[in-house]
């Protein structure tokens, strides 16, 4: 790959230079001019090839794991250290970190609520337990609020609003679309935070109008609320943290792009079998009807 790396750039270039700073000699890389590949560095070749593919049609996110997957899928033989060691020399490699939202963490909330769910996330069956978060997004023309819902059974998002403020309303609106949207007949155990959306009376109030139940987190603790907290994490490191928005009408539409066309339908995830929330969902009411 070292070799291919000097031949492709040696227009652009000194051969000595590339070599010195790969560490390989100069007399190696013209030998290895000489000679065809071998079937092994062809097969690196091709597969590199299919990984890179398999890279950008996730928009540019998966690390080796899901890569991997994506190869046993072809019907491909590899291992994911073979894997691993093609996406590194391909420069392929996922995005982490991102920073904490602003604003005011002090003061009483108005209502708290038990910790019902107390960090049980499996869940065996869709509509039984939703947790919802809020989030912030940066643009050019001020911060943008999104609040999400989220089904733990196949950690589908099944409902989201994005606001310019962040008030009890951005949060109702996502839980409206959720409910439309499933329209559970069993009652539903609804998780968040201690967030002054969720304890306010509007919010208390729609729970009790839609047979739902609320669960909170204990006060400053963001891993009782994992879930979302980790969903928020890929979206901002695979998507927002790689726009610059101009508009709050350019974030709205990004993120819808990433939740109803990438991550509901199509992002594996390790927890559903490497399946997407969208499918997992299939394969199991499959399973269910005995199809």
């Amino acid at each position: 790959m070292r070799y291919a790396f000097v031949a492709e750039h040696r227009p652009l270039f000194s051969v000595r230079t590339m070599c010195r700073c790969l560490r390989i000699h100069p007399s190696g890389f013209y030998a290895w001019l000489k000679n065809p590949l071998s079937k092994r560095a062809k097969e690196d070749v091709r597969q590199t090839e299919l990984i890179k593919k398999g890279w950008k049609d996730s928009g540019r996110v998966y690390g080796y794991r899901k890569l991997h997957d994506d190869l046993l899928d072809q019907g491909e033989t590899c291992c994911p250290n073979r894997v691993a060691r093609l996406a590194k020399l391909a420069g392929i490699k996922a995005q982490i970190g991102y920073g904490r939202r602003p604003g005011s963490y002090g003061g009483k909330p108005l209502l708290v609520v038990d910790n019902t769910l107390d960090r049980q996330f499996d869940v065996d069956a869709p509509d039984r337990i939703w947790v919802t978060d809020i989030t912030y997004i940066r643009t050019l023309e001020g911060f943008t609020y999104l609040a999400v819902v989220i089904d733990l059974y196949s950690r589908r998002v099944v409902g989201w609003s994005i606001q310019r403020r962040q008030t009890t309303d951005v949060v109702l609106q996502a839980l409206l679309m959720a409910v439309r949207r499933r329209k559970p007949t069993n009652r539903v155990l609804i998780h968040s935070d201690q967030g002054s959306q969720f304890t306010s009376m509007d919010w208390a109030s729609f729970l009790r109008a839609h047979n739902l139940e609320h669960s909170m987190s204990r006060r400053g603790n963001c891993h009782d609320n994992a879930v979302a907290e980790s969903f928020f994490n890929l979206l901002k490191r695979e998507r927002i943290r790689r726009r610059t928005y101009k508009t709050r009408i350019e974030a709205r539409q990004d993120v819808f792009d990433y939740i109803e066309m990438f991550y509901n339908p199509k992002r594996k995830h390790v927890r559903n079998g490497m399946l997407s929330p969208v499918e997992f969902e299939r394969q199991q009411e499959m399973r269910t009807e005995g199809v």
